[in-house]
Order: C-alpha cells, then sequence, then structure tokens
C-alpha cells in the first residue's frame, strides 16, 4: 500500500510540474519506475529491492513484461528526458524504442541518446524471483510448472502470498495438486502465523516425500549456547548439558566459556614456552637456569614462579574449572522460536521414520523377490539336468551368456526393440536347445557314470564357449536394449520403487515355473522324465528309453538357461563372462533347494535372494564380503540339511 500511495504522489507531482511530457498517467508503469529511477539506473542489488517490489506490487498489467524485458537487459532509458523504453536493435548504432503502457512504437533513436540498464546476474536473480508470482498464473502452462520448479529450488517467504493466489484459478488437475502441496511446505517454513504452520504440519505428518523431511528437519536445527546462572526464559530448549556427560567432555564446555570471555584461558605447553621465551632474565627465567628448561617440571616451576609474582597469567585448576561450569548453564536451543511448532515437527519426523522404516523394508523385500527370480531363471535349466542326470554341468553359465548373445544378434536384425524380443526368447530358447543336446550327445552320454571327469570336461567345455564368444562378439560390453515400455520403474513412494524390467523378469519367472510345472504333470515327456528320476532301471523296463530322456532334459535345461539369458541381458551387460556371474549362485541355489525338485530350486532361490540383500542391506559398502558371509552361511547350511531344503526322494535321494 505504501508504494501505492508513492506511485501516486510521483505522479500528480509529474502532473503539476510538467503536463506537456503526455507520458506520465494514472496508473501508469511509467509513473512507478520513474519513482524508482536513482535506483533502477544505479542498478545495485544491495538497493534495487524497493525498485522490483514497486514493480510487482503495483498490480498493473504491464508489470509482468517491464520485469522480464528488464531481466533480459532489452530496457532502455532516453538520456533526455529519463523515460524508460522496450528497445529493440535496428543497427549498430540505432533502436527502435516501444512505450511500456501504451505498446505503441515512440521512434528510432540514435545509441548514443538512450542508456541501456544491464542488470547484473544478483538482480537479475531478485526480478526472477518477481516474476514468479506472474509465472504461476500463466496462460501457458509449462510457464506455471517452470514457476513450480523455480520456488521449489529458491524458496522465499514472499513467494508463499502468490502462490496461494494462484492455487484457486488452477485449471489443470496434477499442477494443482502440486501447487498445494509447495503451499503447505512453504508454510511450515515462512508462515508467520502459528495455527497455519501446525495445521500445514499435520497435513504432511506420514508423507515419505524427502521434500517433507528437507522441511522438517530444519525446524529441528539446534545451536549450543551458555549462559551465567539459569537458561534464559523463553528459549526453545531442546535439551540442557551436563559437563562431562554425553559426549559433552569438561574441556570443551570450558573453552566454550573462553570463546564468550566468561572465563580465563587454559595455558597450554605452547602458551608456556612463548611465555618463558619473552621474560628471559639474563641466564635465567623465573630462578631456573635457562640450561635447565628441557624438561617439563623444570618449565612449569619456571613458569609457576613467574605466575606467581603477576608477570604471566596464573594456571586455570581443576577447582577453578568445576567452579566456572557450575556458575553457567549448557544448553541446545531449537533455532525454531515456537515451541509447538518444533513438537509437532518431531512428532512428524517420527511418524515419517517408521513409516519410512517399513517401506524400506517393502522395498528390500521386492528387491530380494526380484534377485530370487533371476536366481531361479538361472537355475531351474540346471536343476533339471542335475536332478535327472545328476550331470554337474559347470557350461551352464554359458548357456546364459548364448541366449544373451542370441538376443543381440536378433536385435541387430530386427530394430524393433519389442518384436525382436519377442522373437529373441524362443529363438535363444532353440539355440541353446540345440547346442545342449549336442553337448550331451558328443561329452555328457560318455562320461555319464564318472562325476569327476564330467566336471573337468563341461569346464573345459565352458572355457572354450567364452573364448568363442570373443572371437565373435569381441570383448566389449553388447547391449540387449528393452522395450521403450520397460523404462523406467513403478514409484510407489519416495522410499519403495523397482524397474519395469526388474517385474518383468519375476512375471517370465512365473510363467516359467507353470510352463515347467505343466510339462512335468501333464506331458509324455514329463512322466518319462519323473520316472528315470524316481528309478531309471524300472523305466527302462517299461519302455522307456533313457538316453533319450538325458538327452530331451538336458535340452530343455539349456534351453531354458537360454531364456534365461535373454532377460539377465536386459539388465546385465552381455560379455563373455556373462555366465560366470551367475554360475555359483545356480549351484547354491539347486543344492540349497534340494537337488531335481522344481519346488525346491523356488525356495532355494527364495533364500539366496533374501539373503543375499539382507546382507548387502547390513554391510552395503563391501559386496564381497556379502558373497563371503553368503557363501558361508550355506556351507552351514547344508551340514544340517545336506539334502536341502526339499529333499528329492528316487535315485537323487540314493546318490
Amino acid at each position: 500500500m505504501r508504494h501505492f500511495l508513492l506511485a501516486g504522489l510521483a505522479l500528480l507531482a509529474a502532473c503539476l510540474i510538467s503536463p506537456d511530457r503526455g507520458q506520465a498517467q494514472d496508473a501508469s508503469i511509467q509513473s512507478i519506475l520513474q519513482e524508482h529511477q536513482a535506483l533502477i539506473v544505479k542498478s545495485s542489488r544491495k538497493t534495487i529491492g524497493p525498485a522490483i517490489a514497486a514493480v510487482a506490487s503495483s498490480g498493473l498489467p504491464q508489470a509482468q513484461t517491464v520485469l522480464e524485458v528488464w531481466a533480459a537487459k532489452n530496457m532502455w532509458q532516453r538520456k533526455s528526458d529519463g523515460l524508460f523504453f522496450i528497445g529493440e536493435k535496428i543497427d549498430s548504432k540505432t533502436y527502435a524504442l516501444t512505450d511500456f503502457d501504451s505498446g505503441a512504437s515512440v521512434g528510432a533513436f540514435p545509441k548514443k541518446e538512450l542508456k541501456q540498464l544491464k542488470p547484473n546476474s544478483g538482480i537479475r536473480a531478485l526480478i526472477g524471483t518477481a516474476l514468479v508470482q506472474f509465472q504461476l498464473s500463466d496462460p501457458d502452462i509449462t510457464a506455471r510448472r517452470a514457476a513450480l520448479v523455480s520456488i521449489e529450488r529458491d524458496p522465499e517467504a514472499s513467494l508463499l502470498a502468490p502462490l496461494r493466489a494462484s492455487i484457486e484459478g488452477e485449471t489443470d488437475v496434477a499442477l494443482k495438486a502440486q501447487k498445494q502441496r509447495l503451499e503447505r511446505l512453504l508454510t511450515i517454513s515462512y508462515d508467520t502465523d502459528e495455527a497455519a504452520r501446525l495445521a500445514a504440519i499435520a497435513d504432511m505428518s506420514g508423507d515419505l516425500g524427502v521434500d517433507v523431511r528437507a522441511t522438517l528437519n530444519p525446524l529441528l536445527t539446534t545451536k549450543r549456547d551458555v549462559v551465567a546462572g539459569a537458561a534464559p526464559e523463553g528459549a526453545n530448549i531442546a535439551a540442557l548439558l551436563t559437563p562431562g556427560q554425553a559426549a559433552f567432555d569438561r574441556l570443551t564446555a570450558y573453552d566454550m566459556l573462553v570463546a564468550k570471555d566468561l572465563a580465563p584461558a587454559r595455558i597450554s605447553r605452547d602458551d608456556i614456552r612463548t611465555q618463558l621465551a619473552a621474560h628471559i632474565d639474563g641466564a635465567r627465567v623465573g630462578g631456573v637456569p635457562v640450561a635447565q628448561l628441557n624438561t617439563e617440571a623444570n618449565r612449569l616451576t619456571a613458569y609457576n614462579a613467574l605466575a606467581e609474582a603477576g608477570t604471566v597469567p596464573a594456571f586455570v585448576t581443576d577447582t577453578a574449572i568445576d567452579a566456572a561450569l557450575a556458575a553457567h548453564t549448557f544448553y541446545d536451543a531449537y533455532l525454531e522460536p515456537s515451541y509447538a511448532v518444533t513438537d509437532a515437527a518431531a512428532e512428524a519426523l517420527k511418524d515419517i521414520e517408521l513409516k519410512v522404516g517399513l517401506n524400506q523394508t517393502l522395498d528390500l523385500t521386492l528387491d530380494a523377490l526380484s534377485l530370487a527370480s533371476i536366481y531361479f531363471l538361472a537355475a531351474i535349466g540346471l536343476a533339471i539336468t542335475f536332478g535327472v542326470m545328476g550331470v554337474i554341468n559347470m557350461a551352464h553359465g554359458e548357456f546364459i551368456m548364448m541366449g544373451a548373445y542370441t538376443g543381440y544378434v536378433v536385435q541387430q536384425i530386427i530394430p524393433d526393440h519389442t518384436v525382436s524380443i519377442i522373437v529373441a526368447i524362443p529363438t535363444a530358447f532353440a539355440v541353446t536347445f540345440a547346442a545342449g543336446v549336442a553337448m550331451e550327445r558328443l561329452v555328457i552320454r560318455w562320461l555319464q557314470a564318472r562325476p569327476l571327469e564330467t566336471l573337468l570336461a563341461t569346464f573345459g567345455i565352458s572355457i572354450a564357449l567364452q573364448q568363442l564368444a570373443k572371437n565373435i562378439f569381441g570383448t566389449q560390453a553388447r547391449p540387449l536394449t528393452a522395450p521403450g515400455w520397460l523404462d523406467g520403474a513403478w514409484v510407489l513412494n519416495d522410499v519403495v520403487a523397482i524397474s519395469y524390467i526388474r517385474i518383468a523378469i519375476f512375471i517370465l519367472a512365473l510363467i516359467f515355473l507353470g510352463v515347467f510345472l505343466y510339462i512335468m504333470k501333464r506331458t509324455r515327456l514329463g512322466l518319462e522324465t519323473r520316472a528315470v528320476t524316481q528309478n531309471p532301471r524300472m523305466a527302462a523296463s517299461m519302455g522307456i528309453n533313457p538316453d533319450r530322456v538325458n538327452m530331451l532334459t538336458f535340452g530343455l535345461g539349456s534351453g531354458i538357461a537360454g531364456i534365461a539369458g535373454v532377460a539377465i541381458g536386459l539388465f546385465a551387460k552381455v560379455t563373455s563372462e556373462l555366465g560366470s556371474d551367475y554360475i555359483v549362485q545356480s549351484f547354491m541355489t539347486v543344492v540349497v533347494g534340494g537337488v531335481g525338485n522344481i519346488w525346491g530350486t523356488l525356495a532355494g532361490a527364495a533364500m539366496i535372494g533374501f539373503l543375499q540383500k539382507g546382507i548387502e542391506w547390513m554391510n552395503p559398502s563391501n559386496t564381497l564380503a556379502a558373497q563371503t558371509y553368503m557363501i558361508i552361511f550355506i556351507i552351514i547350511f547344508i551340514q544340517f540339511r545336506p539334502r536341502g531344503i526339499i529333499a528329492l526322494k528316487g535315485r537323487a535321494a540314493g546318490d
């Protein structure tokens, strides 16, 4: 209101003194600019505030234009009469001027007759803050969003009123909700009405947003202080401190007294040396020869002698320190003066911390389920081959790697990522199925009764497959790009989020669990496989060919490993060592769950996934240590449960 009155008086004076100008008129932005001409021309960040505030609070439609032109360094002053205009460059020496109030052109003028206003970065920041109130109600929704971002980045008390005023007229539902949320946060920090702040804290209590915690935490910021006698009345004290307790030692407390000139300073060893050097009298100091000052005891004797003579400050004794501490009160006081506000903020943060803890548990659970689904996909094929055939296939990881590279090759042929993934899954199954069948026919069947030789042979094959992949694709990681609809994450709140790729892998694991159960329970191959698993000799006597079952089973397990490779390649680097990263976890999953049992594999994957995530949560800075602890736990677990969580009956159980 004061600015309006001053602007009106300036306008009246201008009309009385210079009626022939014709530029000043009732409620003109030019009159406000003229009123603050000296401040605008001087252009100092320390003094420009009233001029910017006068323009911003004028209520005139031209105010936004003035501020925008001013910030863009396009405002010019005509030297002949001091009026301000919008300047547009015609050529290097001529500028066209436009009137702020009427928007009409006032002609072209030589540059020498004009003065350009060049606000520095500090002034432009102040102008930008003033512009926010106009941008909050701008017809362009992009400008309104930008204004909210500006407020979030640099909140101020002066922005609270225009933000509130813009909420009612906001037409976009999402943006209105964002404005209302930001208004609550600014109310907590800057509103002068205590009741309004308490209401805002109550509204935001329990909200898990990081911005809420960032708003509430400063309210509980404390400053340590000390006063003589009792604690000051009216101070919002967070805690009274007792020197010598709770990490607040006596000497630290006494140093606070010294810093506030409430007690004499303690004498340090360096002070003693300095004082002794400054009071050498002949060859002696305090009656002690200088040559004897090489010991701590002699230096103390000399210093005490000087202190008794009043030449140097006396030592501060423990008794004096205790007396000084007892005469003063030490306390931590909130910077926020309102008791009610700090109590409400502390209670709200307590509720938020509880909810954050629960949601962190949920987030950890989702991560563990995601990891378990990955391990399940990687291990299910190994569980089939190991359970039915008793073969320790060290090349199983390389089948995962082959599936990932198959997906990469398909994407080079089919650029559409959605279609390429759909094609890559059966293609990877076919490629690794064929590779598994070839490996079983050429190597495994000849070594089936000799597990050690089988282990060594498959280990050699894994090395050969890795080298073959390096020769074909090189050592550089190859991208296996997920479809666009798998980008991003499912965000429940600021604490809980899981990527869509992980969700897709989890669903894929469930699908394969269902497919595997169908094959094993509803198909002839499943019936024959179960028969061979339980009793191969009896199965053979019933007309089942164990060699054929072993071949198809090994191919099936290898094919599933290939599909797992496509899934894993969507979020992991596709290199020749990809399989090595999962082979250990796959074996642990199979052994812990129970060899040859799909439900055991599922239980083992869940156990390994939850165990690994739990150890990583307790020791997040050392992944290698987490792996070590996990292996130790599994070794101990196997000692008590050697056949796994769900033991298999039949041939594997007998083995």
